[in-house]
């Protein structure tokens, strides 16, 4: 419970609206995160390295209601310590509240990103999550594929780490972006056209050759015209 009101008091520092996000008494937060624990349907999921507490989701199981036949997954938050950030400990916490809707046979996954929290709610986005109200929401079955899908290619990037993969996705997105123009393609600049690589041009003459026999032919036709004979 200590590493939990330290990551919530670390994300009320971090969010432009702190206020919004907990309470800064510490004593208070503790009595509130084992209230949502008692819950029905309230859900604390902890990721731990070495012994700490390195990353938590906070999520409730709603429905079904009066309003709907459905069970959904409401993730309430989500937050990584910033030292331990583009690791996978996101990715693994998603993985968890992902199985916790499977198994409740939740249709739906909804996030609410802390607010002021610009790359949590990127990293919605990128698991597909799509705007609803003022959360978002993706369906269980499509986060599944999604995680699967990620997990993959972390695994795959092996000790080169999830910054190389991001990196290789970018230079990869530069890459096909380079190939629509084709290679060999005229490039039209102003009132001239060039082609962008001069392997696939003919072969000129260098500027400073052509100058030189110009200057040496017209040097010769002067030496022939301005020559006399004398008797």
């Amino acid at each position: 419970m200590d590493g939990l009101v330290a990551l919530c008091l670390a994300a009320r520092a971090e969010s432009s609206v702190g206020s919004q996000v907990c309470t800064s008494d510490g004593a208070t937060l503790a009595q509130q995160l084992g209230a949502l624990t008692a819950i029905p349907g309230g859900t604390v999921l902890v990721a731990r390295t070495e012994g700490a507490v390195v990353g938590l989701l906070l999520g409730r199981l709603l429905g079904p209601n009066p309003f709907t036949d459905d069970v959904s997954l409401a993730v309430e938050a989500l937050y990584v310590d910033t030292r331990h950030r583009r690791r996978g400990v996101g990715h693994a916490l998603m993985v968890g509240a992902a199985e916790v809707a499977s198994s409740a046979g939740a249709q739906h996954v909804y996030a609410a990103p802390i607010p002021g929290a610009r790359g949590m709610q990127r990293f919605f986005v990128q698991l597909g999550f799509a705007a609803a109200a003022a959360h978002r929401v993706t369906s269980t079955v499509a986060l599944q594929r999604r995680l699967a899908v990620d997990g993959a290619m972390v695994r795959r990037a092996g000790s080169r780490g999830l910054e190389d993969l991001i990196a290789r996705r970018r230079q990869s997105r530069a890459g096909r972006a380079a190939d629509k123009a084709g290679v060999g393609d005229v490039v039209r600049v102003g009132d001239k056209e060039n082609v962008p690589f001069a392997e696939d041009a003919p072969a000129q003459p260098s500027r400073l050759s052509i100058s030189k026999q110009v200057k040496r032919a017209v040097q010769t036709r002067r030496d022939a015209e301005s020559s006399t004979t004398t008797s």
